[in-house]
């Protein structure tokens, strides 16, 4: 039997970890045209659980029911169209029924399920940050208001980017059973920057009250696995990509206390950090180094690296020179910023406060943290007022207690969150 606990947390859990590969599987049936459908049909089948378990208890094999009511309530919404008999039946009877036995569904199909859906909502007939909002939504489970933090957009903006994502694709003919190499070109480059939100999301969110969500760093983890481990999708920038992950993943238990407090770099127990992890990072790394191509993954990875190194003589100056490469193949707010950070650790605050100031982003609570960091050993005053503007302009309660620890910190410091 499985462990006593409560069937809500037990449902909880697995939502989380099923609902889009069980949304995959039913698509790779019914066709994208019908995935709203395939989505209906897995929240009905979780809606179900939530009341038979609960009279009922949980079965021995959660997973296992869940997938079986699913296919259930798909036949039976099958059989009261015409398509069931023109077009589904015939293939879904082969290839699913099991008469007399419990329905089993192979971990293979679901990964093969996960990787053709992933490709196939990263589609062409809509704009980049269409996929993108498309796949974090139907894939990874955001919410609009995650999306919109994620873009730095209004929720208006991205409902009507999904609204127009959603129409194209019902009109998609993307055939979900294989991938071919034309398909894989067109959509690998959305589909690895998709995975690489997921997990930024996952390792400092923005939209959540806890700064570190492992459950999506490890969803994201999972399908860069899938990506790896696929003759067509094993390319030197999504091994680049995972090596990055892995460093960063070393670090997450240190970074948060028992209580869910953010743990500043410095302050951290570098004991807690995972070994095995960094390893693997290393190890993909050298994998994704055997073309000689250097991507933004590539770069943001060897970055990654010296943050997991005792190497301080020589540590910020890699760094350094990593950002200035990375800046030049894309320019990003964050990407400037923390190479400003980078410049301050090599030349010094005072040096590093020019640097910050030509970046002009009074409207970033970024900005004025790291404007803070850089006056608190030049002028306390300076460095709390820009603290608390940083405290001001940020929507998660996590990092305002981050920006309140290091107003803590100075000189006669003190403030409260709100």
């Amino acid at each position: 039997m499985v462990e006593r606990q409560s069937h809500n947390e037990l449902l909880t859990h697995l939502f989380r970890q099923e609902y889009t590969k069980m949304t995959a599987v039913l698509c790779r049936h019914f066709g994208l045209k019908h995935f709203e459908i395939a989505e209906d049909i897995a929240s009905e089948t979780f809606l179900k659980a939530s009341e038979y378990w609960a009279i009922n208890g949980v079965p021995d094999n959660p997973t296992a029911w869940l997938y079986t009511v699913a296919k259930n309530k798909a036949r039976d919404y099958f059989k009261n169209l015409s398509i069931f008999e023109t077009r589904i039946r015939d293939q879904f009877t082969a290839e699913n029924d099991e008469s007399g036995h419990s329905y089993e569904i192979s971990t293979q199909l679901i990964s093969d399920s996960q990787l053709a859906m992933i490709f196939a909502v990263c589609n062409p007939a809509n704009s980049s940050k269409g996929q993108i909002c498309l796949a974090l939504q139907v894939l990874c489970g955001f919410s609009i208001e995650e999306i919109s933090e994620a873009f730095l957009t209004k929720t208006e903006t991205i409902k009507k980017r999904l609204h127009r994502a959603r129409m194209n694709l019902r009109n998609d003919n993307f055939e979900i059973e294989r991938l071919n190499k034309n398909d894989i070109d067109m959509r690998l480059d959305v589909v690895l920057k998709t995975l690489y939100l997921l997990f930024n999301e996952g390792y400092f969110s923005r939209s959540n009250d806890r700064q570190v969500r492992g459950e999506l760093c490890s969803e994201a983890m999972r399908m860069m696995l899938l990506l790896t481990e696929n003759p067509l999708t094993n390319t030197a920038q999504a091994n680049a990509l995972l090596a990055l992950m892995c460093y960063q993943s070393s670090r997450l238990e240190a970074r948060t206390s028992d209580k869910g407090e953010p743990i500043l770099f410095e302050e951290q127990d570098k004991h807690l950090w995972d070994e095995t992890l960094v390893d693997r990072g290393n190890y993909y790394l050298v994998r994704a180094t055997d073309t000689g191509e250097v991507s933004k993954y590539h770069l943001e990875a060897g970055i990654a690296y010296w943050h997991t190194t005792g190497k301080e003589d020589i540590k910020w100056q890699n760094i350094l020179g990593l950002y200035n490469r990375l800046i030049l193949i894309e320019y990003s707010q964050v990407t400037a910023l923390n190479r400003t950070f980078a410049f301050a650790m090599v030349y010094g605050c005072q040096e590093a406060l020019a640097e910050a100031q030509k970046l002009e982003l009074e409207g970033s609570s970024s900005y004025h943290a790291l404007l803070g960091h850089l006056y608190s050993g030049l002028d306390s005053t300076k460095a709390t007022e820009h603290f608390h503007i940083a405290i001001s302009l940020t929507k998660s309660k996590a990092e305002k207690q981050t920006l309140s620890k290091k107003i803590q910190r100075l000189p006669d410091g003190h403030t409260s969150v709100k």
